[in-house]
């Protein structure tokens, strides 16, 4: 059986971003889905957000200080929608425990999805090391987390891990 991944629905062309846009496509994950290893996710709209909506930003960039209750995601409406981007991704989580993802390939600067850089919550363009929401407890999770501009960077994790996987296996039938 096929590692499953873990891949933010706008980055295979999905229209549910913030803006109702969608990113990609992207050749390796095209290739990926005709494999049947995709396992599609938008945090945001799994939390109940709808698609349009209002951008959203972690004040201070960091999607740990949310899960851990010390910081908000506001949208540029003044809105929290701190317990919408939290339910997303404990629903991301199930989803990567339901299939036993290793591997998570996500939006990269997104408030839920960013695994590097996330804006810093002042709506001026601003990006701050950090991850968002979902990347955050993926990570805390053991999940390695990469974004749509990494794609090379996860293929090779994912042929790692396989390798490893077969010689587990082979090991087991000795």
């Amino acid at each position: 059986m096929s590692q499953k991944l873990l891949v933010s629905r706008c980055v295979l062309g999905h229209r549910v971003r913030y803006d109702g846009g969608a990113s990609g496509p992207y050749a390796q994950l095209a290739l990926w889905q005709d494999e049947g290893r995709i396992v599609a996710v938008c945090p945001e709209v799994a939390g109940g957000l709808p698609t349009p909506r209002a951008a959203a930003e972690i004040p201070g960039g960091q999607g740990a200080q949310v899960l851990k209750g010390i910081a908000p995601v506001i949208t540029t409406d003044a809105e929290d929608v701190t317990a919408a981007f939290v339910s997303g991704a404990r629903q991301a989580l199930a989803l990567v425990k339901q299939h036993g993802i290793r591997i998570a390939i996500l939006k990269a600067n997104s408030p839920s999805c960013g695994n590097v850089l996330t804006y810093d919550g002042s709506f001026s363009g601003v990006k701050v090391q950090g991850q968002g929401v979902t990347a955050a407890l993926l990570t805390q999770a053991g999940v390695q987390v990469f974004n749509e501009l990494q794609l090379s960077e996860a293929a090779q994790a994912l042929a790692t891990f396989e390798s490893l996987a077969k010689a587990a296996t082979k090991i087991e039938f000795r």
